[in-house]
């Protein structure tokens, strides 16, 4: 113990000795370590940002939208979730808490929304009561969609603070009239902001009852809906889904050896999807940059190859008063270790730093987050630089003859 504590007394001593020469020995691991740590810091960002997105749609809801094979879209072909797809779903609704159906304006942007001569152009959608909870979605004054807005077709909509603020309404605009489409429209609740997501505002939007909607389209003859559903159970996913897969082959009346003209989803599914791309690209650029922490080992291998130069008199002196071989090994190796986790620290913090300044830089992009196995990893590979490439040295330091040492001019 005293051999090893004396170790490191030398090698701290040693590194403040020669500052200069040591901050530019550690300045490859500083650059390594902190590039990973900020390009894995900005992807974990992104990572826990996205997965908070879908957090909104329940553990318990599953997703059916419309997909259209690559060979039918060559055709000039598109799929379609139907009226007629939904009603087959609610008759055999067993298990079923809630089947919420959303629906865009079919006007996308060529209509804007008006108030007092001011116009604004947000995504317009109707949708139920149920949406609410599926969403996510907080209000802030008034009220959401209820059951009887869309039994009755109610000229009714709740917006986003983006849509309030363009449209110059009161801070409180429950009670307003918006114009859309020429129909007049009543504000009934204004949703809680979310803020931007890839500076794209997650506020600006207008949502109407569902039937209301269907209305507003017209005749338009093949709607494309999005279906989300609530389980009452997660353990009947499986049946549940497979009752919805014959539902939908049979409305869509696909051949056996057809594939699927729709997807069926769950939140758990959309979230793992994402996370496996994000965790590959994260493997694969921290991978890339972290090539630097070589070039830094090798630096570290250079500078203590020309520090045992440097002390092989004083090798000598130590191994003749009775120092052992394995003495000279720990002191020259801790004192590569100590280089590398220095560096390492460094460029931790360093990285940390580059990872927020790069987020807060783009606009709309979620702030950068640090994972504690990032920093292990960073922190681990260091010290394994500082050994690998701290050995060759050390063991030339150990292996040095006492005698010839001492001659060495």
């Amino acid at each position: 113990m005293f051999s090893l504590i004396e170790s490191f007394r030398s090698a701290i001593s040693s590194v403040r000795a020669h500052g200069f020469r040591s901050f530019l020995t550690t300045l490859g691991i500083i650059i390594g370590v902190s590039s990973t740590i900020a390009v894995v810091s900005v992807i974990q960002g992104l990572s826990y940002s996205i997965n908070q997105q879908f957090e909104g749609f329940g553990a318990n809801s599953i997703s059916i939208t419309s997909h259209t094979p690559r060979s039918e879209r060559l055709k000039g072909k598109s799929s379609r979730i139907t009226d007629k797809d939904v009603a087959a779903i609610r008759k055999h609704s067993e298990g079923i808490s809630f089947i919420t159906p959303s629906l865009q304006s079919k006007f996308g942007g060529t209509n804007g929304i008006q108030f007092r001569g001011n116009t604004s152009f947000a995504q317009v959608s109707g949708t139920t009561y149920s949406s609410q909870d599926l969403s996510n979605l907080n209000i802030k004054f008034g009220r959401f969609l209820s059951y009887s807005d869309n039994l009755s077709r109610r000229k009714v909509v709740v917006i986003g603070e983006k849509l309030r603020e363009d449209l110059e309404l009161p801070k409180d605009p429950v009670g307003e009239f918006i114009s859309y489409a020429g129909v007049w429209f009543k504000i009934i609740g204004l949703a809680e902001p979310k803020g931007s997501f890839f500076g794209f505002s997650q506020d600006n939007f207008a949502i109407l009852p569902y039937n209301t909607m269907r209305f507003l389209n017209g005749n338009l003859l093949r709607p494309d809906i999005f279906l989300q559903l609530q389980l009452k159970d997660m353990q009947q996913l499986e049946v549940i889904k497979d009752r919805l897969v014959r539902i939908l082959r049979k409305n869509h009346r696909l051949e056996k050896d057809e594939a699927d003209d729709f997807k069926i989803q769950t939140s758990e599914q959309l979230t793992s999807g994402i996370s496996n791309i994000i965790d590959t690209m994260t493997v694969v650029l921290g991978g890339i940059v972290s090539i630097s922490l070589l070039v830094g080992g090798i630096g570290i291998m250079n500078i203590m190859l020309v520090s045992v130069t440097e002390r092989t008199r004083e090798i000598g002196i130590c191994k003749a008063i009775g120092a052992k071989r394995h003495h000279i090994l720990m002191q020259f190796l801790i004192e590569a270790i100590v280089l590398s986790l220095l560096g390492g620290i460094i460029g931790i913090i360093l990285g940390y730093a580059l990872g927020m300044l790069a987020a807060a830089s783009i606009p709309g992009f979620p702030p950068a987050n640090v994972p504690l196995w990032a920093i292990g990893i960073a922190f681990g590979f260091s010290a394994f630089v500082g050994i690998l490439f701290g050995i060759i040295p050390a063991a030339k330091a150990a292996n040095l003859d006492p005698i010839d040492a001492l001659r060495y001019e």
